[in-house]
């Protein structure tokens, strides 16, 4: 299909966009003595979580679907989490929103461009104040949000709601912003226009040089006065000056010039961004310490853009690259018991993209097959650590043998990570991660060095495909298979119904799922969910 076709070649276009650099920061997954293995391999997985009687826990490894339960009909797992709510709708992709205010809470998800079977086009817009009723008021139709791809933010400060043409992966320079102040389930365009200065074909470069911005990825800084986008296409990073969102205008774009780029987030003075370096590493390079990692994390200066200072300059403060996970997504800047760190997300795994060859690749150099989420701590922005990894079992590589049945004939986006989210960016105590195959895993973070799982929810397989979903990318999907949990998830803890705990998130195939947390697992105490993106 046209979108397999498209979003592989990307896969591999990113991996050649890799060059050698100098002064790097490598680290691999050999543990240091604060961050001690579990068996020979040095990989230690997070405990798993304890679950009720009534739930449907895991039957092999921690986030496998093995085999036999695929070939079968897959009918999902739960630990902790109950499924309250859902509309399947024509599905979901890559991203989700929401806007909270003192009477409703609004959800947003991203759907495919394509048209073929699709009763409406779009990003859903979804009332879900009441979780065990959640409905849909409308759809957004403008250019950017026909396929937001993973660009799909609100700015709370601002109540404002965002996205860049993504289409597939690769749009073109639109920027659709909207206002969702009065009532969100009924959001107001307010541009829906290219970026100005933005008008060459694409793939061509204008009279400045600068070659035309495309969408992706995308992210606002915290006063919604500039939103930031990640342009694959053109391996480049751009600002756009959101001042007055009726007329959103570029301020400037930047090449990091290690690899591509992908995810971003930013801190909240507007000063400082987290993005990433979106890097592979060639299955000979996996053990070769002559050989530089190009995949991990950038911290830059961002304050001439959050100044507007004229031709402003973007400077990089440090990085940290590695070769145990690649396809770099994106960050959570974060606070944990008044620390900074960052919640860092791969696509990849340490191999590529998580095609066979390339799980094999990683396996054979004892690394994780899958891409994961870790923490690292910023608390020294000129010198980041990791100091954990959330590795499930099926990312330990003692357990390939195990978990490559599972996987024959689908090449991308297996048992690897995506998104993650957190429950307070302020004070985090909780992370909420979709891994694809693996679904939706929730982690109690409040000692960042020992994380461990508390809850996940893994939905039953469709056995038709959604039409809206990109789950038929490079014919991945499988009737009854385990579906695509992509999406970022959202927590919710609703302090007039007795701290009840609710997430809510998309799967490809499955659509928006409300669930709702059981058996005490959460929330914690100190827990804590403020309106706003936590991502």
């Amino acid at each position: 299909m046209r979108s397999g076709s498209l979003y592989t070649g990307y896969l591999k276009s990113v991996g050649l966009a890799v060059v050698a650099i100098s002064c790097v920061a490598l680290t691999t997954f050999g543990v240091s003595s604060a961050d001690e293995g579990d068996d020979s391999t040095g990989v230690r997985t997070v405990p798993k979580a304890v679950c009720g009687a009534n739930d449907h826990p895991e039957t092999g490894l921690q986030g496998q679907v093995p085999a036999a339960l695929r070939a079968a009909g897959f009918k999902g797992f739960n630990c902790n989490l109950e499924l309250i709510g859902q509309v399947r709708g024509d599905g979901a992709n890559w991203q989700t929103a929401e806007f909270r205010d003192e009477e409703r809470v609004c959800a947003y998800h991203g759907t495919s461009f394509s048209t073929v079977n699709r009763t409406q086009l779009g990003v859903p817009v979804a009332d879900i104040t009441n979780p065990r009723a959640p409905t849909v008021s409308g759809y957004l139709t403008t250019t950017s949000m026909l396929d937001p791809w993973e660009s799909l933010k609100v700015n709370e400060r601002r109540q404002l709601l965002g996205a860049d043409n993504g289409h597939n992966g690769g749009g073109g320079p639109e920027v659709d912003i909207y206002d969702v102040s009065g009532d969100c389930r009924y959001p107001q365009l307010l541009d829906g226009t290219g970026v100005p200065g933005q008008t060459v074909a694409v793939g061509q470069t204008s009279s400045t040089g600068v070659p035309q911005v495309i969408g992706h990825e995308g992210s606002w800084a915290p006063d919604g006065m500039t939103y930031y986008g990640g342009d694959l296409r053109n391996a480049q990073y751009y600002a756009v000056d959101t001042t007055d969102p009726t007329h959103p205008t570029l301020i400037t774009t930047w090449k990091p010039g290690i690899a591509n780029v992908h995810g971003l987030s930013i801190s909240d003075d507007g000063n400082r961004g987290y993005f990433v370096s979106l890097g592979f590493t060639t299955p000979a390079a996996l053990t070769d310490p002559t050989q530089p990692a190009t995949n991990g994390l950038l911290i830059y200066d961002l304050s001439q853009i959050q100044a507007r200072m004229p031709n402003p300059q973007v400077r990089l403060i440090s990085q940290l690259l590695w070769k145990d996970g690649s396809v770099a997504q994106h960050t959570i800047p974060v606070k944990i018991d008044g620390h900074p760190y960052l919640i860092f997300v791969d696509e990849g795994g340490s191999g590529g993209g998580t095609s066979a060859a390339q799980q094999a690749a990683a396996c054979a150099a004892g690394l994780p097959p899958f891409p994961l989420a870790r923490i690292i701590d910023i608390g020294d922005e000129t010198k980041p650590k990791i100091v954990s990894r959330l590795a499930l079992e099926i990312h330990n590589p003692a357990n390939c043998a195990k978990v490559q049945p599972d996987l024959v004939g689908l090449s991308i986006f297996t048992y690897g990570s995506h998104y993650c989210s957190v429950d307070n960016k302020h004070h985090a105590t909780t992370l909420a991660c979709g891994y694809f195959n693996s679904g939706i895993r929730v982690f109690d973070i409040r000692n960042p060095h020992r994380p461990r799982e508390i809850a996940y929810y893994n939905p039953a397989g469709e056995t038709t495909v959604s039409p809206g979903s990109n789950h038929v990318i490079a014919n991945n999907f499988v009737p009854g298979g385990p579906d695509w949990c992509s999406a970022q998830t959202h927590l919710h803890i609703s302090e007039h119904h007795g701290r009840e705990a609710t997430l809510w998130t998309t799967c490809q195939d499955n659509g928006l799922l409300m669930l709702k947390f059981e058996n005490g697992a959460w929330p914690f105490p100190d827990s804590s969910t403020p309106p706003g993106e936590q991502n």
